[in-house]
């Protein structure tokens, strides 16, 4: 076992679409929204994954991102930011 990888807590575009709709993310999408929304851990490393649909033009600060995810943020005309 590699003690030196890390576990990402993945976090598909969908879950993030979600929020949007919900009205809790308007722009920005960081680790503390994703904290207290429940969707990850305060400590946790946070990975954005390309499942689901992403409608919303966003501005997400995590620690890693899917090719795909990544693409489809920036389509849209957001910023994909790797902590």
């Amino acid at each position: 076992k590699n003690f030196n990888r890390k576990e990402y807590t993945g976090i598909n575009l969908g879950k993030l679409q979600e929020l949007v709709d919900k009205g809790v993310v308007t722009d920005t999408v960081n680790l503390d929204i994703l904290v207290e929304n429940r969707l990850a851990n305060k400590n946790d490393l946070v990975k954005i994954l390309g499942g689901g649909e992403l409608k919303a033009k966003l501005k997400i600060s995590v620690h890693k991102f899917t090719a795909s995810a990544k693409a489809a943020v920036e389509k849209l005309g957001g910023e994909a930011i790797t902590l």
